[in-house]
Formats: structure tokens, C-alpha cells, sequence
């Protein structure tokens, strides 16, 4: 073994044993709060990564959908049609508010997606729920956010996980979060003209 690779080797030695140290201290199990936020694309993304990871290990899921309304998505595709026994799939929104421009509804359409999430949330046979683009029915104040985070706090069952999705979070969701991902924007095809793409948008 030459000097580079005995170096190499010693230093990852050093760093397995300092992180061996490190893992005897996580020990706890908790259903986790988890926020993905920010302008770059990948928010929900990441979400439904989450979803295949849940059909992959046998365990209950579900989707609510916020905003995106009728919008036949890939993800809702495909969940709806291959895995309809291991995800359970709900939208509530009727579009954009750009395209509703209707207060009224859009208020009506995010609570009932919030009961619909309460219930899955609340679900003993159901270990993680996705609220897909939550933040921005949270971002114009058609939910609670008082009420949406004290649910989360003290009525979430311990073990099951909650993601919730969408730009400008709210400082309190973000205050009680396990875990908060803010994807940054650097680039995007969009501000060249380039429209969303099948496959990779939605």
C-alpha cells in the first residue's frame, strides 16, 4: 500500500470510528414533521420520493393534494392507477389562485383539504401522509396556521410521519418542524422561456 492510500485508509478509519460514536446516540424513534420549502423546484418531488420509499417498505401512505385541483399529474397517475392499495390519493384544490380568483372557494377547498388530512393523519393504519403544497394555502391564509401546527404537536400519533410541501413556509411550521429542506432556485428553464416539461414538472 503506497503513502497516499495508507493515509486514505487511516483517515476513514478515523472517521468510521468517530461516527460509530456518534450513531450510539441516536436512539430515539419519532413520527417526524418535515417541511420542504424554498423557490427551487423539488419540493414535492422529494415528497413523493418519500411515497415510493413507503410502497417500497410496506408501509400505509397518503397524498393531499392542495392547489394543484384537477391537474392530472405523473405522480397522481401513477399512484392512483398502480398502487391504489398502498396510497391512499385526495385533492382538494380547484386550481391556482390565479386561476380560481375566488377567495370564497379556495377557502373552502383548503379546509375541506385539511379535514381530509386530519383524518389521514389521524388514521391508525396510515404511517405517512404528504400535504402537497399546504404552504401556500398556509402562505394566504385560507388555513390556521395556529391551528395546523398545535394539531401537529399534540395530535399527530407519535409514530406517524408528515410532510408538507410548497414555497414560503411559515416561520411557526418551520419553528415546530423535525426537519426543514429549502430548496434554493439557481437556475430554471422557465425564465427562458421554456415551459413545464412533461415527466420532469409534472
Amino acid at each position: 500500500m503506497d503513502d497516499t492510500a495508507a493515509r486514505h485508509n487511516e483517515k476513514m478509519k478515523k472517521i468510521k470510528a468517530a461516527r460509530d460514536k456518534m450513531m450510539e446516540t441516536k436512539t430515539e424513534e419519532k413520527g417526524l414533521i418535515m417541511v420542504h420549502t424554498g423557490a427551487g423546484k423539488g419540493k414535492s418531488s422529494s415528497g413523493f420520493g418519500m411515497i415510493m420509499r413507503c410502497i417500497a417498505h410496506g408501509k400505509p401512505a397518503a397524498v393531499v393534494q392542495f392547489i394543484k385541483g384537477n391537474w392530472m399529474t405523473g405522480e397522481r397517475e401513477f399512484l392512483t392507477k398502480r398502487f391504489p392499495d398502498e396510497v391512499r390519493f385526495f385533492v382538494s384544490g380547484e386550481g391556482f389562485t390565479w386561476e380560481t380568483q375566488d377567495r370564497d372557494r379556495d377557502v373552502a377547498a383548503a379546509q375541506n383539504g385539511w379535514r381530509m388530512a386530519k383524518e389521514q393523519i389521524l388514521d391508525p393504519d396510515i404511517q405517512f401522509v404528504l400535504l402537497d403544497e399546504i404552504n401556500i394555502a398556509l402562505r394566504y391564509d385560507y388555513l390556521d396556521i395556529d391551528e395546523v401546527v398545535d394539531f401537529l404537536l399534540h395530535e399527530k400519533p407519535h409514530m406517524t410521519h408528515v410532510c408538507l410541501t410548497g414555497r414560503n413556509a411559515k416561520e411557526e411550521l418551520i419553528e415546530a418542524a423535525d426537519l426543514v429542506t429549502e430548496m434554493s432556485l439557481i437556475k430554471h428553464p422557465f425564465r427562458d422561456g421554456v415551459k413545464a416539461q412533461k415527466g420532469v414538472e409534472f
